[in-house]
């Protein structure tokens, strides 16, 4: 396994004699909008799509073997194709810069890090770093970025790349007129959204690498500092938005105006007003759009599992009794205030603000709640998420749409009428129903227009797409294929065997 040719160029390890390579490699924006190669053959005649050896951005013998066995046990070769094209896409397409020596590696959605993104195109890989030691590395770089990022800047969601990679900040038209406070600056950060499931998503990679691992050492000061900065945002966004006498509670505000592309939060950058409860608010959704009310439960959720998880990890590594005692009473707090403030008649509310207000949808971008079961939050069988899940595949959730040839559940970030495949993933990790898994498999695989690729969302009326490249969907199908692999092994397998990669 080694950092590709692509990386080593951004990485600056020999770029004067690799620049001529670095220059034939594509760009996959524009690669992944068109077939290239052979197709599979299957009836949909998926076409291969991963870049060439020397252009992918990180190669990974571990990768390759678990591509290897699953193609050579899945029993649909449009399936199959579909696996070789989305489980190695994160290593093939978005690792910008990578240095051991520094610990650093900055992955890239887009042009940009966001900690929500890479927690999640990493969480398929978790299996293979007790065994490929080069990728647990990269892993833990990840984790090395993300923490100097978070310990300085702990409200903001999306970051350019680190001094030491030599690579350019990117201009965001999005951030560019935007009033943050505190304030931050752009060449660090790339936009500074307050979404709570970033902060959830960091601490998700943390501990998912040492649950594979059983390596502490990246418990580092700086990490240590961005842990300490999570607890100071949920200390502060846990508060009501006026005290006893009638004092503005305002630790962070984001506005818009001067020409912003983004929207302007209201009550001058502050959100809607919430009551304590016990959960924290958040200004922005997983999907970077406005919230409606400040609590949103599903982030909350996830917010609960992650602090339990994170107390798991430093009680066993030893580590900072204080801080995991502290993780378990905020996990506590935000629990019992999700079952006792947001469920109505055994539904879930999205959002809520400590008034009795409450918004009933769902948006495809996860944390969600169509997504408790996968972000462990509880089991899929539970009747309250049974009846949610119902509720949030009909009519009754604003956000949910069905054409000729796709359903699903998208929300704003587009439109109402495009929703996103992810919603579908997050539906089959969310149901034991083979009818339902096998509905859900492939309303995703035919909806590919023809590419291999899972995509943003798809319009219901003509079938056209959003992104051609998203490397967190594509990483999150691989995932539930794997998921797939091991609880339904007789739905997509010849043998009906489960398979685990890494044993």
């Amino acid at each position: 396994m080694k950092l590709g040719f692509a990386s080593l160029v951004t990485a600056a390890v020999g770029a004067s004699t690799l620049l001529g390579t670095a220059a034939q490699c594509p760009d996959f924006t524009t690669y992944s909008q068109s077939p290239q190669g052979n197709p599979s053959s299957g009836p949909l005649a998926l076409p291969y799509m991963r870049p060439d050896p020397a252009c992918r951005t990180f190669n990974s013998t571990a990768v390759e073997k678990v591509i290897s066995d699953m193609k050579s046990r899945l029993k649909d070769p449009d399936l199959a194709r579909l696996f070789e094209n989305t489980f190695p896409n994160t290593l093939d397409t978005t690792v910008k810069y990578f240095n051991t020596t520094e610990n650093l590696a900055f992955i890239i959605t887009g042009v940009s890090q966001w900690l929500r993104d890479t927690a999640n195109q990493f969480a398929h890989y978790h299996t293979l770093l007790s065994t490929d030691k080069e990728l647990a590395t990269l892993v833990k770089a990840v984790i090395n970025n993300e923490a100097r990022y978070v310990s300085q800047y702990p409200y903001c969601g999306a970051f350019q790349p680190p001094p030491e990679s030599g690579l350019a900040p990117s201009f965001n038209g999005y951030a560019e007129g935007v009033t943050v406070n505190p304030p931050v600056n752009n060449q660090t950060v790339f936009e500074c959204k307050y979404e709570i499931d970033s902060l959830c998503g960091f601490l998700k990679l943390s501990r998912s690498y040492y649950q594979a691992t059983n390596d502490a050492s990246f418990m580092n000061d700086n990490w240590f500092a961005a842990v300490d900065q999570i607890f100071r945002v949920i200390y502060e966004q846990s508060q009501s938005t006026f005290d006893e006498d009638y004092n503005l509670v305002s630790y962070y505000n984001w506005t818009g105006g001067n020409g912003a592309l983004s929207p302007a939060v209201n009550n001058a950058g502050n959100g809607e007003p919430k009551l304590y409860t016990g959960l924290v608010g958040t200004h922005h959704r997983p999907s970077d759009d406005l919230s409606t009310f400040a609590f949103l439960v599903p982030a909350n959720a996830m917010l609960s599992v992650e602090l339990t998880h994170l107390a798991d990890v430093l009680d066993a590594a030893k580590q900072a009794k204080n801080i995991s005692t502290l993780a378990r009473k905020y996990s506590s707090t935000i629990t019992n205030a999700i079952w006792d403030t947001t469920l109505v008649n055994n539904i879930f509310a999205y959002e809520t603000n400590g008034f009795g207000g409450r918004y009933v949808m769902d948006d495809a971008n996860v944390p969600s709640l169509l997504s408790l079961p996968y972000l462990g939050f509880l089991e899929k069988t539970h009747p309250a998420y049974v009846a949610t899940r119902k509720l949030l595949l009909s009519r009754k959730n604003p956000y949910f749409a069905a054409g000729k040839n796709f359903s699903g559940i998208g929300g704003p970030h587009v439109d109402a009428w495009n929703p996103w495949p992810m919603s579908q993933i997050s539906a089959i990790f969310g149901t034991d129903d083979d009818s339902e898994i096998k509905q859900s498999l492939y309303l995703i695989a035919n909806n590919t227009h023809g590419l291999g690729l899972i995509h943003e969302s798809i319009n219901i009326y003509d079938g056209t797409y959003t992104r051609p490249w998203f490397a967190w969907a594509n990483s999150y199908f691989a995932e539930m294929l794997l998921d797939l692999a091991q609880r339904k092994p007789h739905l997509i397998f010849k043998d009906g065997k489960p398979y685990t990669p890494g044993q």
